[in-house]
């Protein structure tokens, strides 16, 4: 297996400390313990994240799909969709040959019986992508495809627009497009401090500032299942809220929305 450089910050390995896993290192903390000085909500909102998208892989696995296409997804640790959807089929996609191959290293070592497969390729190749998941799964039935907080670290001129629409193309209908967005308008001091710990990490990229309307065109055509795109710690929640519940700020946008049937 590839080794992982200990010596510079890792986007994967720091999601997965944030998380509370322990597949990370020295330099990894210490980046998140900057980022938390800058802004405390950045490790909740990372286990916000990780909630919804347990959520809505319980949502979209309980609508009878069983098999996951997780693009941009980092390490599979700590509540990851083969987890969460154990008799689903899952293929997990990272452009770091470096995680892909720990990813994978991680998966053979899982108990998941050969459900979940970890694969290197560019999410912004579709028809790449696609490829190397249709030896995996079947993609002439409906598949979950899930871009949680990945869309914001690529910017509009990789032309991420392009991309989604490609696989809302390709999937078979009854698919689920599942999308979790950071949006700072309004907060671009705390994004820019941000980008300062950021820029240090091996897999960082510029990203782009989005409003909700330019997130839900990610969904083009798909419908969008209720609630809608909202706050991600207020799709469809485990519990009501409470009187005296903190929020979150509501910089992290999510939403869950299916394929039309033709």
């Amino acid at each position: 297996m590839r080794q992982f450089d200990q010596q510079r910050p890792n986007l994967a390995r720091m999601y997965d400390y944030m998380l509370g896993g322990t597949d990370n290192f020295a330099v990894d903390r210490q980046a998140i313990e900057q980022l938390a000085e800058l802004i405390p909500e950045a490790v909740p909102l990372a286990r916000a994240n990780r909630a919804f998208l347990q959520r809505a892989v319980r949502y979209v696995a309980a609508a009878g799909v069983r098999q996951f296409l997780d693009l941009g997804s980092g390490l599979p640790t700590q509540g990851s969709a083969h987890e969460v959807a154990p008799e689903a089929r899952v293929v997990y996609v990272d452009h770091d040959p470096v995680v892909a191959a720990h990813a994978t290293a991680l998966l053979d070592g899982a108990r998941n019986w050969g459900r979940a497969v970890c694969v290197e390729a560019d999410l912004l190749d579709a028809d790449d992508v696609l490829a190397k998941a249709g030896a995996f799964l079947d993609l002439d039935e409906p598949v979950g495809v899930l871009l949680v907080s990945i869309l914001h670290f690529v910017p509009d001129s990789a032309r991420p627009q392009e991309t989604v629409a490609r696989l809302r193309e390709r999937v078979a209908p009854g698919s689920y497009l599942v999308i979790s967005h950071a949006t700072t308008r309004g907060r671009l001091d705390d994004e820019e401090r941000s980008r300062g710990v950021h820029r240090g990490a091996a897999t960082a990229s510029g990203g782009a500032d989005r409003t909700p309307a330019e997130i839900r065109a990610f969904f083009g055509d798909f419908a969008l299942d209720p609630p809608g795109l909202v706050q991600a710690v207020d799709w469809r929640p485990d519990r009501p809220k409470l009187v005296g519940d903190w929020s979150l700020p509501s910089s992290l946008m999510a939403g869950v929305a299916k394929k039309p049937a033709i």
